[in-house]
């Protein structure tokens, strides 16, 4: 299990930072460099330039771990090493397919070490891709496909995980760490146990140039802005937004604002809406 490190108060900075040990779980720091690709940076803009996502910019150059979401090994694998993504909250493993003999990374799961061979059974042990369908209500599962053979699309981020709720015929129903409850088909595949890096949520950033590094740029609030600028802006000293309800820099709702399609195909597969209002 990884664990957070804590540094001595030697700058103001030092002082409220933390990390993850990544000694007591990492393995090496050489990545494999065929599997490596260079992230691309947009900085928020679109196509033409226009900036539809705000507060991102800057931050430091990544290559990042082509990870193989599907995991199509016919006989299996053994994992190589266990290292860094800088594109992700969860590390990643380096694999051996045991048929071809090629190198593939895939995302780690709590309890995945150096050496650890999986198999193409159903097996319900830590860390093996199964069908959901096979496995008793009340598991821990990560990594799920919304479609068969689509590959993992669901809870992929550190230390999450879904629970099995309930089984039918045809339908698993499953808990995301949303709290949306959602029907999925039983012939979709999953991996056993949460995703590693658990202690990625305890990790205090400390500063704001880390936050920079990262790529995201400050944010500033609308009730400190000028009236021309935003609509909570103007006032002497501190107010209140003073209206129905909060509302973006163009006047359009904020905070809760619900932007799922009301006649969404997939509507149908959900039981319980992650906030229920």
């Amino acid at each position: 299990m990884s664990q957070i490190k804590l540094y001595k108060p030697t700058t103001p900075g030092r002082r409220k930072t933390s990390v993850i040990d990544y000694s007591k779980i990492l393995t090496t720091d050489e990545p494999n460099k065929k599997l490596l690709i260079r992230q691309k940076r947009n900085a928020g803009r679109n196509a033409s330039g226009k900036i539809t996502v705000r507060h991102q910019g800057g931050g430091y150059r990544k290559m990042i771990r082509q990870v193989n979401f599907k995991r199509d090994f016919e006989l299996g694998f053994k994992i190589l090493s266990v290292e860094y993504d800088p594109g992700r909250s969860a590390f990643v493993c380096l694999v051996n397919d045991l048929k071809t003999g090629n190198s593939n990374y895939i995302l780690h799961t709590k309890g995945m070490k150096v050496g650890d061979q999986f198999g193409v059974n159903q097996d319900i042990i830590d860390g093996n891709l199964v069908n959901i369908n096979s496995l008793p209500i009340g598991s821990f599962v990560s990594q799920i496909e919304l479609n068969p053979g689509q590959g993992a699309k669901l809870v992929r981020s550190a230390g999450n995980y879904a629970i099995v709720t309930a089984k039918e015929e045809k339908f698993v129903t499953v808990k995301l760490p949303s709290g949306e409850i959602r029907k999925l088909l039983a012939t979709c595949k999953c991996v056993v146990s949460r995703v590693g890096n658990e202690a990625h949520e305890l990790v205090r950033l400390g500063k704001a140039g880390r936050r920079r590094h990262m790529g995201i740029r400050p944010t500033v609030r609308g009730k400190v802005m000028n009236p021309v600028d935003h609509p909570h802006g103007g006032g002497e000293a501190r107010n209140s937004i003073g209206m129905k309800y909060p509302k973006t820099p163009w006047g359009k709702h904020a905070l809760g604002v619900k932007t799922r399609k009301k006649k969404l195909v997939s509507n149908v597969f959900i039981v319980k809406r992650r906030k229920k209002k």
